[in-house]
């Protein structure tokens, strides 16, 4: 059977203008997890939004009760002022969660939400057999979904204020950097967060690329984007080439330069100045922004070194992998691969802390005697750390049985597990958009106390995901 149960629905247009190449009977097949998908993905990154927006409230609220506390010893009258209204604002905020946002039209979950919410409301604008339980369904976890990140997206802006007003008003009282620092990174910390949110709500899964690739294919579900989409249509990028984008109002760089050009007359040191400046303005922004490409807004930046592993989960930290060291027979040992797999933890965006399971095949003893055996096992602890570039330090503890396996009751036998101390460089590449290849050369300073002795130097070729 298909992975995929096919539902198929008839589209039949209200407004048959929309599109009169496609008839009435016209058929589409979707997947039937489509809608299954949406609606668990949706609920799933609702709950964490609300979740993680109720401890943003609490965090804010409690640094500022200790601010206001440690002010009540200097001006009582001040900490009354400054804090007892934005601690009610942050305790009905936190209260009103969950509650219908009103007012509100733009599209807090960026394109891929506008997307999927456009698509549903073509679906439900059709008379079709989805119209029924699982579209109604799906059509207001996603309503519900852009509710809580549309008050998010107020939490968030009102954080920022709030921090910003704060500095103002603190100004003229000494020994509130640390805790106005604190706020700034809580403030930060839950934007990068919802940002991760959104990541992981634009993942799409098979389903989805899938029915969103059907959709396309129709005229009339391309027209119903351009009409309807926030992001679509802002500057006509569906059903337009570029030639015909919409920019009216928006001054063009040659009018800009005409512009500076009339202003600073025919100077060419006056014109060459403005130009260096220029240069330098767009070269600092540009750095500004690929330093903090996920900030919407200049209030956001940190006044401290941020932690890009800070608003990751334990799941998100995880990089599992694998590698393989090749070994020439010797007149103890055949000639043996290590097939090996792990699982690292990123503690920091530069280092890594693992452990990994091994099994070691032997092949034989050349070309004319190839035979596959069982020549033991290994257990493995790693720490990687990033030197520059795509070069990194590796080192880690090993242990090794090195005998031929015949029962798995010999395992039990401590004597016969040799430890190996490595230490060595890698270089990792990109293999794809998923898969990162590394090629290691260790160093096992145990070496040579094995019986008997084995290669110091170790290479192995690997990959992490």
């Amino acid at each position: 059977m298909n992975l995929f149960l096919l539902t198929t629905f008839t589209v039949l247009f209200n407004n048959p203008v929309n599109d009169s190449t496609i008839r009435k009977d016209s058929v589409i097949a979707l997947p039937d997890r489509y809608l299954s998908q949406v609606k668990r993905k949706s609920e799933h990154v609702e709950a964490q939004v609300d979740k993680r927006t109720a401890q943003a409230l609490d965090r804010f609220a409690r640094q500022e009760k200790r601010m206001q506390a440690k002010l009540m010893k200097v001006d009582s009258t001040a900490a009354k002022r400054i804090f007892s209204q934005s601690i009610d604002s942050l305790k009905n905020m936190k209260a009103g969660l969950g509650r219908k946002v009103s007012g509100l039209t733009s599209n807090a979950g960026g394109a891929y939400m506008d997307t999927l919410q456009n698509s549903l409301k073509f679906l439900q604008g059709s008379n079709n057999v989805l119209s029924g339980g699982k579209l109604a369904s799906a059509t207001q976890s996603i309503d519900n979904l852009q509710n809580s990140l549309q008050q998010a997206e107020q939490v968030k802006a009102y954080l920022r204020e709030q921090r910003q007003l704060l500095k103002q008003q603190l100004a003229n009282y000494t020994g509130f950097g640390k805790e106005l620092t604190n706020l700034n990174k809580e403030a930060y910390y839950y934007g990068q967060q919802l940002n991760e949110y959104k990541a992981t709500l634009s993942d799409r899964k098979k389903a989805e690329e899938k029915a969103l690739a059907l959709l396309k294919t129709f005229p009339a579900y391309n027209n119903f984007i351009a009409q309807h989409s926030q992001f679509a249509s802002l500057f006509s990028l569906i059903g337009t080439s570029s030639s015909n984008t919409n920019l009216a109002g928006l001054q063009t760089r040659s009018q800009v330069e005409q512009l500076v050009s009339q202003r600073m007359g025919n100077d060419p040191a006056a014109q060459q100045a403005v130009s260096q400046q220029m240069a330098q303005a767009r070269s600092q922004i540009n750095e500004l922004k690929d330093k903090y490409s996920n900030l919407d807004n200049a209030g956001d930046m940190p006044d401290f070194k941020p932690n890009p592993m800070k608003t990751k989960s334990f799941l998100q930290r995880l990089e599992f992998g694998g590698n393989l060291q090749f070994q020439k027979n010797t007149s103890y040992y055949p000639t043996t691969t290590d097939i090996a797999g792990q699982v690292g933890y990123k503690f920091h965006k530069n280092g890594t802390v693992g452990v990994g399971v091994s099994y070691k095949l032997g092949m034989g003893t050349g070309w004319d005697h190839i035979a596959f055996t069982h020549q033991g096992v290994g257990l493995r602890s790693f720490v990687d750390w990033k030197l520059k570039g795509t070069f990194y330090v590796n080192g880690g503890f090993e242990e090794n049985y090195l005998t031929a396996i015949t029962n798995v009751s010999q395992l039990k036998d401590l004597s016969l597990w040799k430890g190996s101390a490595l230490l060595g460089v890698s270089k990792k590449y990109k293999i794809n958009a998923k898969l990162k290849g590394n090629l290691m050369v260790l160093y096992d300073f145990l070496a040579s106390r094995s019986v008997p002795a084995t290669s110091s130097f170790k290479v192995r070729i690997g990959y992490t995901m």
